[in-house]
């Protein structure tokens, strides 16, 4: 499974505003991501509600994910890695804004 780690760096975490960047940059990407923090299941990184009852604090390391079964001929490896850290230096950004 691809994954990445990334932190996060919005003030108020995935909440309101920064988790619907987030939640929309994933969607975007068509691919089915996860987002996972340290002792909790991973949530669907494509729904706001889950993302953001899943509570992402400022800090917070996560992984981005994608299931190998979700890879076939046209979604190679690297495609999907290149997403996941695409995603990541958003989330990690998003501290600058």
């Amino acid at each position: 499974m691809p994954t990445h780690k990334a932190v996060v760096t919005a003030a108020i975490g995935l909440h309101a505003r920064p988790a619907a960047i987030f939640v929309r940059a994933v969607n975007e990407t068509g691919l089915p991501v996860t987002i996972t923090k340290e002792g909790s299941a991973g949530v669907d990184a494509r729904s706001l509600l889950q993302v953001m009852t899943a509570d992402f604090p400022q800090g917070c390391e996560v992984e981005l994910g994608i299931s190998e079964t979700a890879l076939d001929g046209r979604l190679s490896r690297e495609k999907a890695k290149e997403a996941l850290r695409t995603l990541g230096e958003l989330l990690e950004s998003q501290g600058t804004v």
